[in-house]
């Protein structure tokens, strides 16, 4: 049997408040195997988007362990880490995160520029990817010319280009309409069924129907796996 894509340990991740210590995530164990679609949900607080970074190597755990492909991350340096974050992980966030003066076929080229792709070649797989996501016709256009599902797909075609194994998506729909917000999903979908694990922060119980597994954060902890 194949280890997991994701595995966490222990996983605790504390803030110190002056006088108060805010426990984010408190002994959180969990496995993720390659191709899951998995739905993270909690209130307000609950440390869902923490858990979210800790995956992505955003940021460190208090204590714990975080391993991704049987990599333990705590034994890895800076430059490994931001290897693994530009090569097995791609980001999706709920504001888009694009760079406004470029285009959106600049925008997704940006991850290639730093994992080392000449022009030409970012410029293909840029081009397949905004393809991918619908946007063949709108590759020169600059995002405030676009719509906020356009954004999206476009910061979804970024997310994809160095075809990482894993997709981690923050709130990816908040910020849209609910006929949009279906579109969006739809894409995920297609996206897992290509074989890419898919993880995604939501507060929204519909979105979380159209994944496979939830897991139900709260005060730091999991309290229900579904």
């Amino acid at each position: 049997m194949a280890d997991p894509v994701i595995q966490l340990d222990a996983l605790r991740k504390y803030y110190v408040m002056g006088e108060f210590t805010i426990k984010a995530l408190d002994d959180v164990s969990l496995s993720i195997d390659h191709g899951e679609y998995t739905a993270i949900m909690g209130p307000s607080g609950s440390g869902k988007s923490t858990l979210m970074h800790l995956i992505g190597c955003l940021d460190t755990p208090t204590e714990g362990k975080i391993f991704i492909d049987s990599d333990d991350t705590s034994q890895l340096t800076e430059e490994d880490l931001a290897y693994l974050r530009n090569a097995k992980i791609g980001f999706v966030f709920q504001q888009f995160n694009l760079l406004m003066k470029m285009t959106a076929l600049d925008n997704v080229m940006t991850p290639l520029m730093y994992a080392g792709y000449h022009l030409r070649e970012r410029r293909v797989i840029a081009e397949a990817a905004l393809e991918q996501v619908g946007l063949s016709d709108r590759m020169k256009h600059r995002p405030n010319e676009l719509s906020g599902g356009q954004k999206q797909r476009i910061a979804i075609a970024r997310a994809l280009v160095n075809n990482p194994s894993i997709i981690l998506a923050d709130e990816p729909t908040g910020a849209l309409d609910t006929v949009t917000g279906e579109q969006i999903m739809d894409l995920f979908e297609e996206i897992n069924q290509q074989g890419k694990t898919v993880i995604m922060v939501t507060h929204d119980p519909e979105v979380s129907t159209r994944c496979r597994r939830t897991i139900n954060l709260r005060d730091g902890r999991i309290v229900e796996d579904l």
